[in-house]
């Protein structure tokens, strides 16, 4: 057995962030939609709850609250009362990121939303206004990208107003430098795979161009947390069982069942933030019931491979506190792990991200470390960044 990481300070290489948020500054769609759009345009209302985004006229609205509390108490934590005055500009000001990072020991990030978690379909069901609300972020946050020294990159959001709609926009992202897209459904708009989608899956299959799903999206209403309230136990449950891969298992499923890797065997998914400890229970499951009713259900002639060996080939994860996924290592393909901060959100440690890694890599051998923590995530993005501190 080689080396085994024992602390923070033996780490002499970048860290990379494989999954970093951005909240989105309240004059972002104001500023870079049509004229005709901006009063149905995604805004901030503010009022003795703090501030709120409010989409298409209050069909739906969104707290600035748990995704700005980097660097807080826990007894701080709150869903409503924050502004944009008072929250960390890190989460909107790249400059500012830059130095939250280097407080943090962190060399570069991978950059999701925050506003859209949920998916474009927030902005609207109207198709001309939610292109134009995807483009207006996809456009600002490859700005927001610029000039941190190849220290910052973005994940192109994907339209879910049909597949024509969803191709045009990765070749735009692909065209103008973004590392990878989300999606929040399949390419067709809908949480059901089609014929049409695999102009999609073509597409990023061709140029090796990542596909993130994201907790958040994605998901059946079944699995949404209930209670809008934000408070009680409710709650609590409902993020305990994103955070243990609930809300994700149910895409992977989708999405691995599809058989679109008997089409395209190269496509590569990334499952944010919902941690990895799930992973071989689901893989063993799949693998079991594959074997027992892939006859009689024709699923032998639909798939030629095991689920297992698309997932360790196709899926890559990202992970935040999982010290059970790092006892289970040997059932995963830790070529495909990585590791992530949540900055600014609240699974965030920041700016103290130094003890999480301690304890969750602690007795793990080094290199397995440097795979997580570095390399994983320059192989998949192709990233320009240092191999050395």
């Amino acid at each position: 057995m080689g080396e085994i990481f024992q602390d923070a300070a033996s780490i002499d290489y970048p860290i990379v962030d494989a999954d970093a948020h951005v909240n989105e500054p309240p004059d972002l769609w104001l500023e870079r939609v049509p004229a005709k759009w901006r009063n149905r345009a995604p805004r901030v209302e503010s009022g003795e709850r703090g501030d709120i985004w409010v989409f298409d006229d209050g069909k739906e609205k969104w707290p600035v609250g748990l995704t700005t509390v980097a660097g807080l108490s826990f007894f701080d934590y709150k869903p409503f009362g924050f502004t944009y005055e008072t929250i960390r500009p890190g989460s909107f000001d790249a400059k500012a990121r830059l130095a939250d990072m280097d407080a943090d020991g962190i060399y570069a990030q991978l950059l999701y939303p925050s506003v859209t978690l949920k998916g474009a379909k927030i902005y609207s069901e109207e198709r001309e206004l939610q292109l134009a609300c995807v483009r207006a972020y996809n456009e600002w946050l490859l700005e927001f990208c610029e000039g941190s020294g190849g220290r910052l990159f973005g994940q192109a959001i994907v339209p879910t107003t049909g597949i024509d709609d969803a191709v045009g926009e990765v070749r735009w992202a692909l065209e103008h430098g973004h590392k990878g897209a989300v999606i929040s459904s399949f390419p067709n708009g809908s949480l059901e795979t089609s014929p049409e989608d695999d102009a999609f899956w073509g597409l990023v299959e061709e140029s090796a161009f990542p596909v993130a799903i994201h907790i958040g999206s994605f998901v059946e209403k079944s699995v949404v947390p209930k209670s809008r309230n934000w408070t009680g136990l409710g709650f609590v449950g409902a993020a305990a069982l994103t955070k243990a891969g609930g809300q994700t298992l149910p895409a992977v499923c989708e999405v691995l069942f599809s058989g679109i890797y008997e089409r395209f065997p190269n496509v590569r998914i990334v499952l944010v933030e919902s941690n990895i400890g799930w992973i071989p229970t689901l893989l063993e499951q799949a693998d079991d019931m594959f074997m027992r009713y892939r006859w009689y259900t024709g699923a032998h002639e639909q798939m030629k491979r095991t689920p297992s060996e698309i997932f360790h080939r196709n899926f890559w994860a990202t992970f935040m506190v999982d010290t059970v996924g790092m006892d289970l290592l040997h059932r995963m393909n830790v070529d495909h792990l990585m590791w992530s901060t949540d900055y600014p959100h609240s699974g965030s440690d920041w700016p103290n991200s130094r003890i999480t890694l301690e304890r969750v890599f602690r007795g793990v051998p080094a290199d397995l470390v440097r795979r997580m923590l570095h390399d994983n995530c320059v192989e998949l993005y192709a990233l320009e960044v240092p191999s050395r501190l």
